[in-house]
C-alpha cells in the first residue's frame, strides 16, 4: 500500500498563511519559515502529510507562475525551502507540492520572449492557439488561450514536446532538490491525460511511492485516477454531501454518495480519494454549516469514510471565511495558528482525537464499507478488514436519541471516540447518542481499549536537524537590533505583518512605547514596549529582529 493510506494531510496556501504581499514586490523575504512554529501543532493532530498550494515565483497568487525552479521570493529561497523539507521529513511530515502544469502567467520567460521577438521566438508553439492574426485582451499583438477566459493565466500547449520536457525537468528538479513525496495536479481535468502518463513515470522513477493527486470537480474519477495516470483526485461528490446533509437534515444524501463510490460494487473502490470539507478555493466549513454544532461530525465523517482526509490551515479551530465574486482571499488568511482568536478548542480535540483513532484502527485505514443504518437524522455505517470491525454513528439533532443496528456478531462494541465506553452486541446493538454527537464502535472480546489523549513526540527544530558539515559551512549573518521605529509596515518573526502608527510617551513614567495596528482586516491596535520592539530573539536557531521593517 502506498504511505497515504497511512497519512493524515495539512493542506496549507503559503502566500496567504504567511501574510505575503498580494502583488510580488520582488524583496526576498524568509516568510515560509513560519511553518517551523507549526510543526507540533501538526503532530499533535496526528499529520504526517503536508500540502503546499504554489510556492513558486509567481506575479500575484501563485497560479500564474514566473519561475517553476525557484521559490517565490516573498517565501524565501531555494535552500531556505530545502532545509524546511529536511525538517519536516525529520519531524514524519511528508512534502506534497501543487503542480501547476495547465498555465503559466504572463511574466514566465517564454510568454515575455515572443512579447518581445513576437513570430521570431522559438517558444511560439509553447502555448494553446497562439496566433499572430490578431490582438489579445491585453493589448498583445498576438492572441492566445486565456484558462477559463483567464487572460492573466496563459493556457500551455501540453502537446509540444519542449513544453512538456521543461515541466518534467521542473518535477524532477523538485524531487531532486527539495525530496517532495507528491503533487498535486491542479486543474487536472483541463490537463492532457498523455502527460500525466509520462509524469507518473517520471516520478515513479525517482520514488516508488510517490502519490499524485488530480484536482477533478466533476466527471468519472476513474477516467483520471487508474493504474496508469494519477493515483487520486479531489473527492467534490463528497465535500458537498458532507455539508450539505448536516445543512438539510438529510443523512441520504451523504450515504448515497458514499454507497456509490465505495460499497461493494462502488464506481471508486479501488481509488483512495483525497477527502476535505474546505480548500483555498471554496467556503470554509464554518461558513458552510447551518448549525456549526454540526462541525464534529463533519469531520468524524471524513476521517472514517474511505479515502485519506485532510485538514485545510485554521479550520481545525472553527474559523470562518466565505469567497466573493471578486475574491477569493478571504479564503486564504494569514494564520497564528498559535495565537487563534475564539478558537473552537472542541472541534480541535476532536481532530486530535480523530486522527490518534483513525491511525490506530487498521479498518478506518483499509477497510470496506457499507451502510448498515440510514435515517435523515442518524446514520451508522461499517468499515471492515480481515482483522477488524468498526461501526461509526452519527446524530445530528439537537436531542438524545437511540439508535440500533445490525452487529452481525456477539462481541462487546468499544467506543474509542468517548473513553472506551462499552456495549452489548448480541447480533444487534442499540447505543445512545448525545445531541450533535458520534461514536467510533470496535468490535472486540472486551479487552479493547484505546487512549486518544496521549501525548506527542515534541517538535525537532531546524537547528537541531541541520547536519553539523551544514552547520559548520553555512554562515549566518550578524543581525543587529533596530536603531530607529519609523512609520511603516514590519513584520514579527512569527509571520504576521502590522502598521506602525508611531511612537508614544508613557505619561506616568515617560519611557517609549510603540503604537500598531493589524493589517488583516481587523484594525486591532497593539501597544509594546520600545526597547523590545526593537530588540533581536532567538528563532528556530537563528538570531532575528523581533519586527522587521517592510517600508
Amino acid at each position: 500500500m502506498n504511505y497515504i493510506n497511512e497519512s493524515i494531510i495539512y493542506n496549507i496556501y503559503p502566500l496567504g498563511f504567511c501574510g505575503a504581499p498580494r502583488e510580488n514586490d520582488g524583496k526576498l523575504c524568509y516568510r515560509l519559515d513560519k511553518v517551523y512554529d507549526i510543526i507540533d501543532h501538526m503532530k499533535k493532530m496526528s499529520v504526517n502529510a503536508v500540502v503546499f498550494n504554489p510556492l513558486f515565483e509567481s506575479s500575484r497568487h501563485g497560479y500564474d507562475t514566473i519561475d517553476y525552479r525557484k521559490v517565490d521570493c516573498r517565501l524565501g529561497d531555494n535552500e531556505s525551502f530545502k532545509k524546511l523539507c529536511r525538517t519536516l521529513h525529520d519531524n514524519g511530515i511528508r512534502v506534497l507540492l501543487d503542480g501547476v502544469f495547465n498555465h503559466v502567467g504572463r511574466d514566465f520567460f517564454a510568454f515575455k520572449d515572443i512579447q518581445e521577438k513576437l513570430w521570431d521566438s522559438p517558444y511560439c508553439g509553447w502555448f494553446q492557439n497562439l496566433g499572430f492574426d490578431y490582438g489579445s485582451p491585453k493589448g498583445d499583438r498576438f492572441h492566445y488561450e486565456g484558462w477559463a477566459g483567464y487572460y492573466d493565466l496563459v493556457k500551455l500547449n501540453l502537446f509540444n514536446d519542449d513544453v512538456v520536457n521543461y515541466l518534467l525537468d521542473s518535477v524532477k528538479f523538485w524531487i531532486d532538490e527539495f525530496d517532495i513525496d507528491g503533487l498535486r495536479l491542479d486543474a487536472a481535468d483541463c490537463v492532457d491525460l498523455g502527460f500525466f502518463a509520462k509524469l507518473r513515470e517520471v516520478c515513479r522513477s525517482k520514488k516508488p511511492d510517490f502519490w499524485l493527486y488530480g484536482e477533478i470537480t466533476h466527471g468519472d474519477y476513474n477516467r483520471w485516477a487508474n493504474g496508469s495516470l494519477l493515483d487520486s483526485v479531489t473527492n467534490y461528490e463528497c465535500y458537498k454531501g458532507i455539508y450539505s446533509s448536516h445543512n438539510d437534515h438529510n443523512y441520504f444524501e451523504i450515504a448515497h454518495s458514499l454507497n456509490r463510490q465505495f460499497a461493494n460494487g462502488g464506481i471508486y473502490k479501488n481509488i483512495y480519494t483525497y477527502n476535505f470539507v474546505d480548500n483555498h478555493d471554496v467556503n470554509r466549513i464554518a461558513s458552510s454549516l447551518k448549525d456549526k454544532n454540526h462541525l464534529c461530525n463533519v469531520y468524524t465523517l471524513m476521517y472514517t469514510m474511505p479515502g485519506v482526509p485532510s485538514i485545510y490551515y485554521g479550520s481545525e479551530f472553527g474559523i470562518e471565511g466565505k469567497r466573493t465574486q471578486h475574491s477569493d482571499y478571504e479564503l486564504r488568511p494569514c494564520l497564528d495558528l498559535n495565537n487563534i482568536e475564539n478558537a473552537n478548542m472542541e472541534l480541535f480535540n476532536h481532530i486530535v482525537k480523530l486522527g490518534k483513532a483513525r491511525l490506530a484502527l487498521e479498518a478506518l485505514k483499509y477497510g470496506s464499507f457499507e451502510n448498515v443504518n440510514i435515517m435523515n437524522e442518524m446514520l451508522v455505517y461499517k468499515r471492515q478488514t480481515d482483522k477488524q470491525t468498526v461501526f461509526v454513528a452519527f446524530n445530528l439533532t439537537d436531542r438524545f436519541e437511540k439508535i440500533g443496528f445490525d452487529s452481525c456478531c456477539y462481541a462487546k462494541l468499544t467506543d474509542v471516540l468517548n473513553d472506551n465506553e462499552q456495549f452489548e452486541a448480541n447480533g444487534w446493538c442499540s447505543v445512545e447518542m448525545k445531541p450533535y454527537s458520534t461514536r467510533i464502535l470496535v468490535v472486540n472480546d472486551g479487552s479493547f481499549m484505546l487512549d486518544l489523549n496521549e501525548k506527542s513526540e515534541p517538535c525537532r527544530t531546524e537547528k537541531e536537524n541541520i547536519s553539523d558539515k551544514a552547520a559548520e559551512t553555512c554562515e549566518e549573518p550578524v543581525i543587529e537590533p533596530l536603531t530607529e521605529v519609523k512609520k511603516g509596515r514590519y513584520r514579527h518573526f512569527k509571520g504576521n505583518e502590522y502598521e506602525v502608527l508611531g511612537v508614544a510617551q508613557h505619561s506616568e513614567d515617560g519611557s517609549k512605547m510603540v503604537v500598531y495596528m493589524s493589517v488583516d482586516g481587523s484594525e486591532k491596535l497593539w501597544i509594546r514596549p520600545y526597547e523590545m520592539f526593537v530588540e533581536t530573539v532567538e528563532h528556530n536557531g537563528r538570531t532575528v529582529r523581533r519586527f522587521e521593517p517592510l517600508s
